[in-house]
């Protein structure tokens, strides 16, 4: 599957034992961070003890004041390794939360200083456990600047590949804008790790967490469909895993693919939207035995990876028991679990 082309702290770990597992999809928000945010007034850290943060929506892409949960894990490793212990998990490719991202940002400065903070905090935060935590660095996507910070995450900071979100600047991920990142990535054959910023139709969701359980995975289909048609993943073959099994995308693939053979203007590439989505990697957060099943016999156990949304409420509490809940056999429950996420970040798989 290939590497991430850095050689910092996801390097050459030790060889996964019996019952050894990668959770992909994990999130920190490292207090230093939080309080370089808090002295620009841009965070509101006074709910910090009963687990919650405030944060501008410049930086956020939220609503003023929104509560965001906070858990102690977030920012406290003991606590995270402890964790990962209960549940079985021995490493954590760890990113920041997509209201970390800016991606709704228009002040150029703006956004690019904060991820580069973001970045040089999570990589102190995963050096505090080098055996445990990989990080995934951030980018500022939608400007010029997104392959420099690619660049300096993976080679000065020694982060382990590069979490994106949906959108940036008020541009898509097609935007030409993006090239030289996907091109910078691609090259590098990097692990990139795609997690909705922001949802479509915001104003209909006000309600009952909606941009949670179902804005996030309209979005992430959104975004892949840009990719497809605007040629992204045609002309970059990026190792790009997608948070959620892939949201909406998965169950759309026959609805892309007829378009693509019956609509002139959405025949974009020379082969079918289904060949390139299944080129990509789906984490396990679906939340169904039967939904992650369907998901493996349609894109493959090498496709899949291991991926939890740890710390936050809406996460896989048993991932292992998730995976192994399904029935697969202990080659493609290793894949999942192990195998695939290590291959790609750099850790070694056991022959």
């Amino acid at each position: 599957m290939g590497n991430n082309g850095s050689s910092g702290a996801g390097g050459v770990g030790p060889v996964a034992a019996h019952g050894a597992a990668v959770d992909v999809h994990s999130h920190a928000m490292p207090l230093p961070l939080l309080q370089t945010l808090s002295d620009r007034d841009l965070a509101d850290l006074g709910g910090v003890a009963d687990g919650v943060v405030r944060l501008d929506p410049r930086v956020s892409g939220v609503g003023p004041r929104a509560p965001l949960p906070l858990a102690r894990s977030q920012y406290d490793v003991d606590v995270r390794v402890s964790e990962m212990d209960a549940v079985g998990v021995d490493r954590h490719a760890v990113s920041l939360p997509p209201f970390l991202f800016c991606s709704t940002a228009e002040d150029r400065e703006l956004a690019t200083g904060i991820v580069a903070a973001g970045n040089d905090e999570l990589a102190t935060f995963v050096a505090d456990a080098p055996d445990r935590l990989l990080g995934l660095g951030s980018v500022p996507l939608g400007w010029p600047e997104a392959a420099d910070e690619a660049r300096r995450a993976l080679d000065d900071l020694g982060l382990a590949g590069i979490a994106i979100g949906s959108r940036g600047a008020g541009r898509d991920l097609d935007d030409p804008v993006n090239d030289d990142l996907w091109a910078l990535l691609s090259e590098r054959r990097t692990f990139v790790f795609l997690h909705p910023s922001g949802v479509p139709d915001p104003h209909r969701q006000a309600d009952f967490w909606l941009p949670q359980l179902v804005g996030y995975p309209m979005e992430t289909a959104l975004a892949v469909a840009r990719m497809v048609f605007g040629r992204v993943l045609e002309r970059f073959p990026l190792n790009l895993c997608l948070a959620h099994g892939g949201g909406c995308l998965p169950s759309l693939r026959g609805r892309l693919d007829m378009g693509w053979e019956r609509k002139d203007v959405a025949r974009t590439t020379a082969v079918k939207p289904s060949e390139l989505t299944d080129r990509l990697l789906y984490d396990t957060a679906v939340f169904s035995p039967v939904l992650l099943r369907r998901l493996v016999e349609d894109v493959g156990a090498e496709h899949v990876l291991l991926g939890t949304d740890h710390p936050f409420e809406l996460g896989d509490r048993t991932p292992l028991d998730t995976v192994r809940a399904i029935g697969l056999d202990r080659s493609a429950e290793r894949a999942i679990l192990w195998d695939n996420a290590a291959g790609l970040l750099g850790l070694q798989v056991p022959h």
